[in-house]
């Protein structure tokens, strides 16, 4: 709760000084307590006992219940969320007076760098056919792409997107984007030209 970026079982090993295995065994355990599948002691009070009532009842026939959060594996590490039955009442907090929402232009834009990463300004320009340098530096200030280095030939500086970028999609790692060429029709051979022009 206190890291701006997910923590990784390693982190945590070192900063509770337990050992790697430990600390993911436990991981595992809190992700599902705090889903719901956690056993109530024999010795329940009354206050417990009214609620057991709406408890659901886990496959074993112990009684539980989810959290109003969960703990979820994202982005190479572990870190806390609001869970999903909650988001419209917790966004509404977070997001009160504030404008979350990026343009049509951003999004574009941040497409074409998270399928093309690492790229430059100039050819994810090229690639929208419009200047995006204040869209990139929108992007860049949200903290959902970062410089990549230089271009060995071109010397420009090139994007890519960041762990942040990750945890906000909901995704671990870029390889876990939806696939685009499904959505192309008649470009089976797209590769292959693409090949063909870097020749």
């Amino acid at each position: 709760m206190v890291i701006d970026q997910p923590a990784t079982a390693v982190e945590l090993a070192a900063g509770l000084n337990l050992t790697v295995e430990t600390v993911e065994q436990i991981l595992a355990e809190l992700q599902r307590e705090y889903n719901g599948y956690t056993v109530n002691a024999p010795d329940t009070d009354v206050a417990s006992a009214a609620r057991i009532k709406t408890a659901r009842i886990n496959t074993a026939g112990h009684t539980s219940r989810p959290r109003g959060f969960e703990l979820r594996n994202i982005a190479g590490g572990w870190r806390i969320y609001s869970r999903a039955d909650f988001a419209d009442v917790v966004g509404g907090f977070v997001l009160e007076g504030q404008t979350a929402r990026l343009t049509q232009a951003a999004l574009e834009t941040l497409a074409v760098i998270a399928y093309r990463q690492p790229v430059s300004r100039a050819r994810v320009s090229a690639i929208r056919g419009v200047n995006v340098d204040s869209v990139v530096r929108t992007l860049m200030q949200r903290g959902l792409i970062e410089d990549s280095g230089t271009d060995p030939e071109s010397g420009a500086v090139l994007y890519r997107t960041t762990s942040y970028f990750l945890e906000r999609m909901g995704i671990g790692s870029v390889a876990e984007l939806p696939q685009l060429s499904p959505h192309l029709p008649g470009l089976e051979g797209i590769e292959e030209f693409y090949d063909a022009g870097r020749m």
